[in-house]
């Protein structure tokens, strides 16, 4: 079903489902709460959440009348008792003749917990007016439970008399995830299924997908009525909530730590202006080959990889490109729609490996070879990354120098592809010549601990160009050093962007739009 959508936030657009975006509202006073409802509606939220145990003072009549009369959207009136994780300390007689009255002023939705429904119910004694649904919920805030246990619990709140069944779990797992979707797609009734945490994020933005009848987003980031939630504004910009349904395809990057990755900025927006039916979204992933076992169907089409997945995806993907296997890491993850199987290949070096002879070109290097021929190539690190750029450096008849903090990788990667070994230490006083390239594929220096470089700023000298593969922030402090030396310097934006073109073309089969790549990592 397609219905048009208008919101400040998000302009005129299409709507593909009916999954509601729903505005947590907490504040001290009433009218704090009516100044979050307008500003919740001007952001694009569907509803609002009104949270009576924030606030300070309560006089239930009355408060509860304004805060029906002057909102601009739907409401859903929630209670929470500490003992379900929210605020209020008081006894249940009074909490529930404030819902029942939030019922009879005219509240669309009231949030009952179902270790308190059998009371409410009692309390209510069948007085429940017509148009107010009431939602049963439970939250663990602790694990996600089996399937079974899952379907047990659905059952018990549909008994307890719910309109809309809601449970919210905690991600121990990303693929705790997996098991939400199938209880929230196989429901007969509607849903709102949540997992809590970083690693349950996807079970906010995907629920469209599965039928969930809303998501909860904040006004402002970090001010969340439940851990992981994303704000109005991402969902409906960052991951085009209102185009996904069920034929979404979902890609995203598989990472650890993954929440810095620019990567679905970059291809929401693009799926978005190319009119591609697909959402890219953060997977913070601790074991990948669980993962790739527990999201096998066709629905999850691809992924991005970082760090420190690369050579383990290698090992589980059916078919590797053969530079990717010489290279011995994968960052690029297809499945192919036929068989379901994955293929594995590796843009990183091509990313890289262009930027940097881009950078020399614009240093004066000139001719039909490689600017890199016959330079000496320092990579530091020797994990996936190290070994791509160390591949393609070889690969275009540079002399590479593997630097890492332990010698023996080091020594091993070296080996493999025919360079020379040091230990991160020894690069401090390694300059046999002048006009190196010094390549940083290692974590170091990137947000949070941006104060760290892993090479001291005085080695610096001796290097012509400089690129770090750190993209956040753009320039890192070995980046900045090696500006103050009069160093040419390759950002990891630039690698970013590189490596981007050839996966969003292996994801959707369209030509890579570089313009709008270059635009949207411009504000980077």
């Amino acid at each position: 079903m397609e219905i048009a959508v208008e919101s400040m936030a998000s302009g005129v657009g299409m709507r593909k489902n009916e999954t509601l975006i729903c505005a947590p509202l907490m504040a001290d006073t009433v009218d704090q709460v009516v100044n979050l409802m307008h500003k919740s509606k001007a952001t694009g939220a569907d509803i609002v959440e009104i949270r009576l145990d924030h606030l300070k003072s309560f006089d239930p009549h009355s408060d509860i009348q304004k805060l029906i009369k002057e909102c601009p959207l739907p409401t859903l009136f929630t209670y929470r008792p500490i003992w379900e994780g929210g605020q209020y300390d008081g006894d249940e007689n009074t909490r529930f003749n404030a819902l029942q009255l939030c019922m009879k002023l005219g509240a669309d939705h009231i949030d009952i917990e179902l270790k308190a429904a059998h009371e409410f119910n009692k309390f209510l004694n069948g007085g429940k007016p017509e148009k107010c649904k009431v939602i049963v919920s439970s939250h663990n805030y602790d694990s996600t439970p089996s399937s079974e246990e899952l379907g047990n619990l659905v059952a018990r709140i549909q008994a307890a008399g719910a309109d809309i069944v809601k449970f919210a779990t905690t991600a121990v797992d990303i693929t705790d995830v997996a098991r939400v979707f199938q209880i929230t797609v196989h429901c007969q009734v509607p849903i709102i299924a949540m997992v809590m945490g970083e690693r349950g994020l996807m079970s906010r933005i995907l629920c469209p997908k599965f039928g969930g009848y809303l998501t909860f987003g904040t006004l402002e980031a970090g001010k969340v009525s439940a851990p992981g939630q994303p704000t109005i504004e991402q969902l409906l910009n960052l991951y085009n909530f209102r185009l996904i349904d069920s034929d979404t395809k979902v890609f995203g990057i598989i990472g650890k730590p993954v929440s810095h990755s620019k990567s679905p900025k970059l291809y929401n927006r693009a799926f978005r202006e190319d009119g591609f039916n697909g959402v890219f979204l953060h997977l913070l992933v601790d074991d990948l080959p669980k993962f790739f076992d527990t999201y096998s169907s066709s629905d999850f089409s691809g992924f991005s990889c970082t760090i420190p997945h690369k050579e383990v995806a290698l090992s589980r993907c059916d078919e590797v490109d053969p530079v990717a296997k010489s290279i011995g890491a994968v960052n690029c993850v297809i499945r192919r729609p036929n068989d379901g199987k994955l293929f594995g290949c590796n843009t990183d070096y091509i990313g890289a490996i262009s930027a940097i002879e881009d950078g020399l070109r614009e240093n004066g290097a000139s001719g039909p070879v490689s600017p890199l021929a016959g330079k000496l190539f320092v990579v530091i690190g020797a994990g996936g990354a190290g070994k791509a750029l160390a591949y393609g450096a070889k690969e275009k008849g540079a002399r590479v120098v593997i630097a890492n903090r332990t010698y023996e990788r080091a020594k091993e990667l070296a080996e493999i592809i025919g360079g020379q070994a040091l230990s991160l230490a020894d690069l401090e006083s390694f300059h046999p010549e002048s006009g190196m390239i010094l390549a940083n594929t290692t974590s170091i220096g990137m947000q949070p601990k941006i104060e760290e470089t892993p090479v001291p700023q005085e080695a610096l000298k001796h290097y012509e160009l400089v690129f770090d593969a750190v993209y956040t922030p753009k320039i890192t402090r070995l980046l900045g050093e090696a500006q103050e030396v009069g160093a040419k310097i390759v950002t990891g934006v630039e690698m970013f962007i590189g490596q981007a073109y050839e996966q969003y073309e292996r994801f959707t089969g369209l030509p890579a739009p570089k313009q709008l790549f270059k635009e949207i990592m411009g504000d980077h």
